[in-house]
């Protein structure tokens, strides 16, 4: 197995940009929301991303190969795609994009747990077990301490089952024969079966259309073009190249960008407690992620 690089200047840059991306992503979902119900307009995203991605390969001449024994394993990754985004687009129309963002981004907490038990050379010491310690106690905060206006428990606990799901794919591409399969059709596999599903479910689950504005295409569009394709597949390729405890330690900045800008942009009150959840997180996770 090829060996994965530390993270260099490059991919400090690329990694701060793409949680900048993420962040600023929960506010367009949260806005995009309001013209579109949350499991449509996930399915509406990821059919773009499919447009989006043919047109990337074709630009660059490249061919969607799928390696022997990679089928179903990408089929199976994304189901989990499709399960993650109904769970946190769903979420967001349930919560605040601070809170959701807090609770959705201690992805690299429990991708580091189930490293120790899963991946050789990715074991938990005492530092990292602190940091286990903190991030959890910051989920915990931020589900018990809830002041008027944050929404519901239900969100809180659906963006919970999202970082699952998110943490499930990077486990799927680091331990089966995924792994062999080039970014493009890691991430083809994941928006083209995730459109099948979302869009199939979408009618039964809420309104498909809401109060409908240009700004809410906009936003669609944005989601399914910097995020869902090109956003996600410079993660992949990231993934690819990087140590992936040094590529999902970046994303204590994700929820960090993401409160802000639901504060800035959105309006948003951050209470006392949710600060608190949030240094806790973001500092549970860069300790998790130190060697």
């Amino acid at each position: 197995m090829e060996q994965k690089r530390a993270i260099d200047g490059i991919g400090a840059v690329a990694l701060i940009s793409f949680a900048f991306l993420l962040g600023f992503n929960q506010v367009v979902v949260k806005v995009t929301g309001g013209g579109f119900g949350p499991v449509f307009q996930a399915g509406l995203r990821s059919a773009g991303a499919v447009i989006v991605l043919i047109i990337w390969m074709k630009a660059r001449g490249l061919k969607l190969e799928i390696p022997d024994g990679v089928f179903w394993w990408g089929v199976l990754s994304g189901s989990i795609f499709a399960f993650e985004f109904t769970a946190l687009f769903i979420a967001l129309d349930f919560t605040t994009v601070s809170r959701a963002s807090i609770i959705f981004y201690t992805m690299p907490v429990w991708l580091a747990l189930a490293a120790h038990f899963l991946l050789p050379g990715e074991r938990l010491n005492g530092v990292r077990i602190l940091g286990l310690v903190l991030a959890v106690a910051g989920v915990v905060l931020a589900l018990l301490g809830r002041a008027e206006g944050d929404g519901s428990l239900m969100g809180d606990l659906l963006s919970l089952v999202a970082a699952f799901g998110w943490m499930s794919i990077a486990l799927l591409v680091r331990m089966t024969p995924l792994s062999q399969a080039q970014a493009e059709t890691q991430l083809m596999f994941q928006v083209a079966t995730s459109a099948v599903i979302l869009l199939v479910l979408a009618p039964f689950m809420g309104d498909l259309v809401r109060d409908l504005r240009p700004i809410h295409i906009a936003g669609l569009a944005f989601g399914a073009i910097c995020v869902a394709s090109l956003g996600f597949l410079a993660w992949f390729l990231l993934l690819k190249v990087y140590q992936s405890s040094g590529v999902a330690s970046f994303s204590f900045l994700s929820p960090v960008f993401a409160v802000l800008l639901g504060w800035l942009l959105l309006g948003e009150q951050i209470g006392p407690q949710v600060w608190a959840a949030l240094v806790l997180v973001a500092i549970g996770i860069f300790l998790i992620n130190r060697k």
